[in-house]
């Protein structure tokens, strides 16, 4: 009965644990495509952009460096500007999408 009972506990969470994780995903692709694909794109930018393109990023990279331009610790006006707007999930979010996306 023990038994059951932790297996039933542990299969719950995993399955909160995976929705929530797909939710994060979800609200990462709405935010890069409201704020970061204009520059950077979703898989590549325009030809003629200098922005770097993001996906398939290391996430944790991606992280710190949106949390540098929001604490501007890392200079760009125009990042500066934007990660500004930028919660710790909206960057968490943004963060897992891109890094999920193939090159």
């Amino acid at each position: 009965m023990r038994l059951s009972a932790l297996t039933g506990s542990l299969l719950l969470g995993l399955v909160l644990a995976q929705s929530v994780n797909a939710a994060s995903i979800y609200a990462g692709e709405a935010k890069a495509a409201a704020v970061c694909s204009q520059c950077h794109g979703i898989r590549m930018p325009s030809a003629d952009a200098p922005f770097p393109p993001l996906a398939g990023r290391d996430d944790e990279y991606l992280k710190t460096a949106l949390k540098q331009y929001r604490d501007k610790s890392r200079k760009s006006d125009i990042m500066n500007a934007i990660a500004g707007s930028l919660s710790d999930d909206d960057i968490s979010n943004v963060a897992m999408y891109y890094a999920r996306l193939k090159p």
